[in-house]
């Protein structure tokens, strides 16, 4: 198997699918099925957690990214030395039990649709705070960068260094060191209250809009390109990404931020209801 397939895209909770391989996690037993309604850590970008139920019955302790190398030996999480989707690699979803099931079995998936729903609503807030983000700190460049899909300069990609999804929120780090200076941003006269206002004006409106949200998906496998999709006043916003999301900005009954400046990193503390 290349790819195990998943359903978390289109906000699926529930499965059956047949156990195909088991991989040793230490002392515990890492299950692969051909088709899994569970979202897994990401090894390379690992802001939204894996997600939390059981899977014949059994809990699921953790879910994980796997990896088969061209020569058959697979790996987990951060020992996975290349990115998602390289040539030659299989890609798995892992998940973790204490208790071991046969290869062969089928088994029921299910997922915590509670915990999925409040990281659903973390990540898509998370989304909306970045560009929010973008769009206050448009007058501290001083030279022309990439701009986000809303046509302001995507200062979120340029500075993020860490994004953390929390059930209702995120935390996101960004650095505002020599690097990102020389890309053309300044950082003088940043006042972080003062943006954050500003940021969260423009997420109230944004909420208040009650757009739609959308990941697009152009298949099933767990290498497939996704991109979530939100239509907002301003455009068509879209960033790629792996996690899951609310199905309209008024499902999160507000979204609020506070920024923090200290030692030339900046840090934005996201919360949300829904």
């Amino acid at each position: 198997m290349n790819s195990t397939l998943v359903t978390f895209p289109g906000g699926r909770t529930r499965g059956r699918s047949t156990i195909v391989e088991a991989v040793p996690v230490g002392e515990r037993h890492g299950l692969v099925v051909s088709e899994t309604p569970f979202h897994p850590l990401d090894h390379t970008w690992p802001d939204q957690p894996a997600d939390r139920g059981t899977i014949g019955g059994l809990p699921v302790a953790d879910c994980v990214t796997g990896a088969r190398s061209p020569e058959g030996e697979i790996l987990l999480g951060a020992g996975i030395p290349v990115r998602r989707g390289d040539e030659g690699w299989g890609w798995l979803v892992v998940h973790v039990t204490d208790t071991p099931l046969p290869v062969g079995a089928e088994v029921d998936l299910e997922v915590d649709a509670a915990y999925r729903a409040a990281l659903s609503a973390g990540h898509t807030a998370c989304h909306l705070a970045a560009l929010a983000l973008n769009a206050a700190l448009a007058g501290h460049w001083r030279k022309e960068t990439r701009p986000d899909s809303l046509g302001r300069p995507d200062f979120d990609q340029a500075a993020i260094t860490s994004s953390r999804i929390t059930p209702h929120g995120s935390v996101d780090v960004y650095r505002l060191g020599k690097s990102l200076r020389k890309k053309g941003f300044t950082a003088d006269g940043l006042d972080p209250e003062k943006v954050a206002l500003e940021v969260n004006d423009r997420l109230a409106a944004w909420v208040a809009a009650d757009a739609p949200v959308r990941v697009e998906v152009p298949g099933p496998e767990l290498t497939a390109r996704r991109t979530w999709h939100c239509s907002l006043p301003e455009g068509e916003a879209t960033i790629p990404c792996g996690g899951t999301h609310v199905s309209r900005t008024g499902d999160l009954a507000g979204v609020r931020v506070t920024l923090t400046l200290d030692d030339a990193t900046l840090t934005m503390h996201t919360e949300c209801g829904g």
